[in-house]
C-alpha cells in the first residue's frame, strides 16, 4: 500500500522533515554543558565535565541570512526585548555577507552568557560557528564568553557578570578604553 498524504506533505516528506530537525538538535546539544538557572540573566549553560583549554564545546546553530534579513531581524527582536524584559536577540555575525539567527530552540549555545572575563571564545569554521574553551573550565562552572557589541549602542547592554574589573556593560574588549572615555564624558556632563 503506498503512502496516504496529510495534507500538504507525504508520510514520507514528513519523516525527512523529522530527520532533519533531529539532525539539527544533535548540533546544538553537546555531552560537555547544560542548561540551568543563572545569576548573569534567567538561564545560562555550565559545565557538566571539565573541559579542556582550546576544547570546541558546542556549536551555535540556527538559520543562516543575509544582512538585510539579519539588519531587520535584529531591530526587530531588540524593539521585542524591550517590550518584554527578554534578551531576544541571538543574530550572531558569520562573515561580511551572512550571520546565523540562533533563536531556534535546538541552540543551546544561544544560552550562553556574556562576561567581561569569559572563559569561552567563538571559532568561525566555514560557515559554522563554535564555542571553545579559552582555558579550562572546571564541571558546574558557567560557560561564559565576549558578545563584543559596539561600544555606540552600551547603554542598551548593562552587563550582569559581576566579575572583577566587568565594566557594567556589554562592549568587546578591544572598545573598553572608548567607554571609559564616554562614561567620563557622560559623568563630567551630568
Amino acid at each position: 500500500m503506498a503512502a496516504k498524504k496529510t495534507g500538504k506533505n507525504s508520510v514520507a516528506e514528513q519523516n525527512t522533515l523529522h530527520r532533519k530537525l533531529l539532525e539539527l538538535w544533535k548540533r546544538g546539544q553537546s555531552e560537555h554543558c547544560e542548561v540551568r538557572g543563572s545569576e548573569i540573566h534567567g538561564r545560562g549553560v555550565y559545565a557538566t565535565t571539565f573541559i579542556p583549554k582550546e576544547t570546541k564545546i558546542i556549536e551555535y546553530v540556527g538559520e543562516l541570512i543575509d544582512k538585510t534579513t539579519s539588519e531587520k531581524r535584529g531591530i526587530s527582536q531588540q524593539e521585542k526585548s524591550v517590550t518584554t524584559g527578554d534578551a531576544a536577540v541571538y543574530i550572531f555575525t558569520l562573515s561580511k555577507n551572512y550571520d546565523i539567527d540562533g533563536n531556534v530552540p535546538w541552540n543551546t549555545a544561544r544560552l550562553i552568557n556574556h562576561s567581561c572575563a569569559p572563559n569561552c571564545e567563538a571559532w568561525i569554521e566555514g560557515r559554522k560557528i563554535f564555542i571553545h574553551a579559552l582555558r579550562d573550565i572546571d564541571a558546574g562552572e558557567e560557560l561564559t564568553f565576549d558578545y563584543g557589541f559596539d561600544v555606540e549602542c552600551y547603554e542598551d547592554h548593562p552587563c550582569r557578570c559581576g566579575k572583577d574589573g566587568c565594566v557594567g556593560y556589554i562592549v568587546s574588549r578591544s572598545q573598553w578604553k572608548d567607554l571609559a572615555k564616554k562614561l567620563e564624558a557622560k559623568a563630567l556632563a551630568g
